[in-house]
């Protein structure tokens, strides 16, 4: 929930609603929301009415998550209709609030948080959040901006140097597979080949999910820790005339994750 609030301002933009719901009663929530400064709506469901009518319930917790949904989220229209969902198995994973709007609105959900300087192009760094949580997925972005007339292969190619973004591994964060665009396919008349190909602007994504396990956790003391993420963009530029010696660029993206709220509600309003 908290995620969500730093979505806000972009998701109205495009006139979508933000709501929440709560297996808390409404004391709960409120103790909740005035502590975070949430002012999007939240719904309790003590009695996990709501949460069950939406076949979200997470049967299998037990404890003090016995009733409450499994997290994701609803992406509605204005007519009501259920466009898309995103909903992780596990409770303590989760994509944020900005890291949805990168998948519906790309051109809204990523901030650009560096420019790199690229022979042959413009790049762009861009991530969904510049702060989280354990648990939480991420997405991660390359821009890339061609002149015209010069293209970069895409993966595929055969014979040539396709473009790659390839982020280093490390322990704290999980990466999924990198995310590349449609691409085109450019026939090349001297040598008569059809390649695939990417022209002017085009965006790379990859999600990563900060680490979950009880270690990273202890780490994060009070104030948290600032992770540094680093890769490179590997790819070879060419125009009309000439292919370009390939080339590499390093990347980097920083990531202030903090500790989860584990402030618990005053005992008079606590679940019986």
């Amino acid at each position: 929930m908290v995620q969500l609030q730093s979505a806000i301002p972009r998701f109205e933009k495009q006139g979508v609603k933000l709501a929440a719901i709560s297996y808390d009663s409404e004391e709960i929530l409120k103790y909740f929301a005035d502590r975070h400064k949430i002012e999007y709506p939240m719904l309790a469901d003590p009695d996990s009415k709501i949460i069950q009518a939406y076949d979200v319930l997470n049967a299998e917790a037990t404890g003090m998550q016995k009733g409450f949904a499994r997290p994701g989220y609803f992406y509605i229209d204005t007519d009501g209709i259920i466009r898309e969902k995103f909903f992780e198995a596990k409770y303590r994973e989760r994509l944020t609030g900005n890291s949805i709007i990168s998948k519906l609105f790309p051109e809204l959900g990523q901030e650009v948080t560096d420019t790199v300087e690229a022979p042959h192009l413009q790049l762009a760094l861009q991530q969904s959040d510049r702060a989280s949580v354990p648990g939480t997925r991420i997405t991660l972005a390359a821009e890339v901006r061609l002149p015209p007339d010069v293209h970069v292969y895409a993966p595929g190619a055969q014979g040539y140097k396709p473009i790659r973004l390839v982020i280093d591994e490390m322990k704290e964060m999980e990466l999924k597979p990198a995310i590349y665009p449609q691409s085109q396919i450019l026939y090349l008349p001297a040598i008569k080949e059809r390649v695939p190909v990417f022209e002017g602007t085009f965006r790379i994504s990859q999600d990563g999910k900060v680490s979950s396990t009880s270690e990273f956790w202890g780490s994060l003391g009070k104030d948290g820790k600032l992770l540094t993420i680093t890769g490179r963009l590997e790819y070879q530029a060419c125009d009309k005339t000439i292919c370009y010696l390939p080339a590499s660029v390093p990347v980097k993206w920083q990531l202030q994750v903090f500790p989860l709220d584990r402030t618990r509600t005053p005992v008079n309003i606590r679940h019986k």
